[in-house]
C-alpha cells in the first residue's frame, strides 16, 4: 500500500474550513462538493426510483446482474448527503458483487430529526420484502451515519417482527452519540475530519433534538441488544475518532453470539473506502466487503407477489 497516497488523502481532508458557525445549507453544499470528487466506476447504470415513500437511486450492473440486493444508507451525519454523494461506494459494491443496490434518500435533520431516518429505512426494507424479495437475498450497507442506520434499522425491523436481512456491512459507522469512546481522545489531531467537540456541538444536537443520546437506537454500541442479528462486517480506519464505535460494536456482537468481522485498516481516515481508485487501501477494503456480501447474500430470484 502507498504511504504517498495516504499522505495526499490526509492533506486533502485537512484543507481549511470556513471560519465561524456554518449553516446547514452551507455544510450540505460543502459535503456534496467533496463527495462529487470521488471516483464512480464504469459498468453501472443508475435510475431514480422510489422505495416505500422515499426517493431512492437504483444502481445496477450494466450486464448480467446477479439476484441479490444491497439496501444502502449514505453518510453525512444525518444532516447532509444523498444517494449521489455515496455513489462511489454503492457503485463499487455493485460492480464488484454483481448485485443491484437501492440507495435510500432518507429524510435529514434538523428538518426531520431522530427517528425519521430510521423510520424511512425500515419503510424501505419493508417495501423490498413486500415486493417479494427474500430477506436472505438482501443486505444492509452504509457509511458513517448510514453505517449506524444498518444497525438501528435492524433493531427497529426486529422489533417490528420483520425477518433479518442476510448481512450488514458498515463503513466507519457512528454508533455512539455520547462521544465516550477512548478513540475520541487517542485519535484527537490524528483524525483529519472530526473532533469530539465538533461532533458533540454540531451534528449530535441537530439529529437528536434534545433526546437521550444513550438510548440503543442512537448509541447502539453502548446499549443495544444484538440478539438474532445477521453476520456483520465493520470496517474502520485507525486515524478516526470514531474507531471505538466499531470496536465496541464488535464486542457487543460477539457477546450476543453474532458472527462479526472487525476489519481495521492502518493509517486511513473516516470512510476511507470512498477514495477507491485513489487509495489502494480503499480498493482492498471494498474487495473484502464485496467478498463478505457474496458469501452471505443468497442469490435467489424474487418470489412472485400474489395478485390481490
Amino acid at each position: 500500500m502507498s504511504r504517498e497516497q495516504r499522505v495526499r488523502v490526509d492533506a486533502l481532508l485537512r484543507q481549511p474550513r470556513p471560519a465561524g458557525p456554518q449553516s446547514v445549507e452551507a455544510f450540505r453544499d460543502r459535503f456534496g462538493l467533496t463527495m462529487a470528487q470521488m471516483i464512480v466506476p464504469d459498468g453501472i447504470r443508475t435510475t431514480r426510483t422510489t422505495l416505500g415513500d422515499r426517493p431512492a437511486l437504483h444502481v445496477a450492473p450494466d450486464n448480467n446482474p446477479r439476484p441479490g440486493t444491497i439496501l444502502y444508507f449514505h453518510g453525512g451525519g444525518w444532516v447532509a448527503g444523498s444517494p449521489e454523494t455515496a455513489l462511489s461506494m454503492t457503485g463499487h459494491l455493485v460492480a464488484k458483487t454483481g448485485f443491484t443496490s437501492h440507495s435510500l434518500d432518507y429524510r435529514l435533520a434538523p428538518e426531520h430529526p431522530f427517528p425519521a431516518a430510521i423510520d424511512d429505512a425500515v419503510g424501505a426494507y419493508r417495501a423490498l420484502l413486500d415486493s417479494g424479495q427474500d430477506p436472505s437475498a438482501i443486505a444492509f450497507a452504509g457509511d458513517s451515519a448510514g453505517g449506524a442506520l444498518t444497525v438501528t434499522t435492524c433493531l427497529a425491523a426486529r422489533d417490528a417482527g420483520l425477518a433479518m436481512p442476510a448481512a450488514i456491512v458498515a463503513f466507519s459507522p457512528s454508533l455512539d452519540a455520547t462521544g465516550s469512546g477512548e478513540s475520541m481522545d487517542t485519535k484527537a489531531g490524528i483524525d483529519p475530519i472530526f473532533t469530539r467537540e465538533y461532533l458533540k456541538e454540531t451534528i449530535a444536537p441537530l439529529y437528536l433534538a434534545d433526546q437521550d443520546p444513550c438510548q440503543p437506537m442512537v448509541s447502539p454500541a453502548l446499549s443495544a441488544d444484538l440478539t438474532g442479528f445477521p453476520p456483520m462486517l465493520l470496517q474502520a480506519g485507525t486515524n478516526e475518532v470514531l474507531l471505538d464505535d466499531s470496536t465496541r460494536m464488535a464486542a457487543r456482537a460477539r457477546t450476543a453470539g453474532v458472527s462479526v468481522i472487525l476489519d481495521i485498516t492502518a493509517d486511513v481516515p473516516h470512510v476511507f473506502q470512498c477514495f477507491a481508485g485513489v487509495l489502494d487501501e480503499a480498493d482492498a477494503a471494498l474487495e473484502r466487503a464485496a467478498l463478505f456480501l457474496t458469501q452471505h447474500v443468497r442469490s435467489t430470484e424474487p418470489a412472485a407477489v400474489p395478485a390481490r
